[in-house]
């Protein structure tokens, strides 16, 4: 099912607030023009800036700003950002959740082990130096046109050089909740992905029963196309409100 880039906080609806939680390898300043589009919309945003260092702990990370938020939660996971708000999705706080070219796993799976799949023709992963000393980082010189080939390249540069390590304990953690099995969800595949495969993402949206947007986008969503993907959460919240309504 497709559903249209479009969505604003319906007028007097029960308040809601978004949680947004970045993936591996950056930050959550990529989610600030999403950001300021979502606050001018209306709502509470709150961004996560974990470690990536252990799921447990990125989880944690999480929990507190669910906590912390005034309304209900909609959380918005990017790439591995996904596997955290599945399993912090169980809070009974939370009401949706959101994802953004990420990964989804049930109970029992990591990121480690849905990264196994193998891609379909044309398809490429991340391109991943080996491990050091327990973390990930994507090849410097491949970072660009891997992660954001449709953002500027000054920005890529910069990011390729500032990543932030990916622990291993997180990417070889399974997963103890899947949240999806019991709360609404939504998925913005990006076609054009180059780190998660596009296959990958639509059999993972499919398996949770998500509601599916597509965009012709790199892995960096959030960033190339920022007015899309607020439209796409803002639709997600006015249908989670729309729902807790019914």
């Amino acid at each position: 099912m497709t559903n249209p880039l479009s969505g604003t906080q319906a007028t007097g609806a029960p308040a809601l607030s978004i949680v947004l939680v970045h993936g591996a390898f950056v930050d959550g300043s990529g989610w600030q023009q999403v950001h300021g589009e979502l606050v001018g919309r209306g709502f509470e945003v709150l961004v996560a800036q974990h470690p990536t260092t252990s799921l447990e702990g990125d989880v944690a990370t999480i929990e507190r700003l669910i906590a912390s938020a005034c309304h209900p939660v909609l959380l918005v996971g990017h790439s591995y950002g996904g596997a955290v708000i599945t399993e912090a999705g169980a809070n009974p706080k939370v009401k949706s959740l959101a994802y953004i070219a990420a990964f989804v796993p049930d109970v029992g799976e990591s990121v480690a082990a849905l990264n196994e799949a193998p891609e379909e023709p044309g398809e490429t992963k991340a391109p991943l130096l080996a491990p050091q000393d327990g973390y990930l980082v994507v090849d410097p010189g491949r970072f660009p046109e891997a992660f954001a080939a449709d953002v500027d390249p000054a920005t890529t540069r910069f990011m390729a050089a500032a990543q932030l390590p990916w622990g291993l304990a997180a990417v070889i953690a399974p997963l103890t909740h899947a949240a999806w099995k019991t709360k609404p969800s939504f998925y913005l595949v990006a076609s054009a992905d180059r780190m998660v495969p596009p296959s990958a993402q639509r059999r993972m949206a499919r398996r949770a029963a998500a509601t599916i947007t597509e965009i012709d986008s790199s892995h960096a969503v959030m960033m190339s196309h920022p007015r899309d993907v607020a439209a796409f959460i803002a639709a997600a919240a006015v249908s989670t409100i729309s729902g807790a309504g019914q």
